[in-house]
């Protein structure tokens, strides 16, 4: 019995082992992605804030860039998710900051959750999207006097950014391919792949 549970154990260590292995390409391909994509929206946005009020740097765009970078073939790392989860998520924060402004344990639980059966509604589901919305309510004063325009600055021209990265850096080798599914775009087909 003891032995049989040895082998069973080295078994499943190997298995999970080479199950999260990835080459070094993949390494390479990954580490490229994801400097460009958050270089580039920093250098955009250098001139504009100090070092530490860097508001076009929101601390999902990281978690975004591990997924679409990272696991490039996930179904929560697709074009569609991304935008959708953010842009969904942010303008779910926003309004809930609105609703209720003083409490803040209150109004980030409320947009947290709200954001997670939106983008679920919408098929559009991207885990960062989460903090995407938390931050709308617990960020600087800066970024939640900003309002709507939270939305569409820094999260949506943010995302944008590290799409296009994406789709270039993703592409550039035979080996990775990004999207999944060339017609991520066609939101407005009933049946979407």
């Amino acid at each position: 019995m003891r032995k049989r549970l040895r082998k069973h154990a080295r078994l499943a260590r190997y298995v999970i082992y080479k199950e999260t292995l990835i080459d070094f390409k993949d390494h390479f391909w990954t580490f490229l992605g994801s400097f460009a994509g958050i270089a580039l929206i920093g250098l955009l946005n250098k001139e504009n804030f100090s070092h530490t009020d860097n508001l076009f740097l929101i601390g999902s765009f990281g978690a975004s860039s591990v997924l679409i970078y990272g696991i490039v073939n996930s179904p929560l790392a697709q074009p569609r998710n991304l935008v959708g989860g953010h842009v969904i998520c942010a303008f779910v924060g926003v309004t809930v900051h609105y609703i209720i402004p003083n409490e803040v344990w209150l109004s980030s639980a409320f947009a947290v959750s709200l954001s997670i059966v939106a983008m679920q509604m919408t098929k559009t589901l991207h885990p960062p999207g989460g903090a995407t919305a938390l931050i709308a309510n617990i960020g600087s004063e800066k970024v939640t006097s900003l309002g709507y325009l939270y939305v569409l600055s820094p999260v949506l021209s943010g995302v944008l950014i590290l799409l296009l990265v994406a789709l270039v850096v993703n592409n550039m080798t035979s080996h990775r391919t990004y999207p999944k599914n060339k017609l991520w775009y066609k939101i407005w087909k009933r049946r979407y792949r």
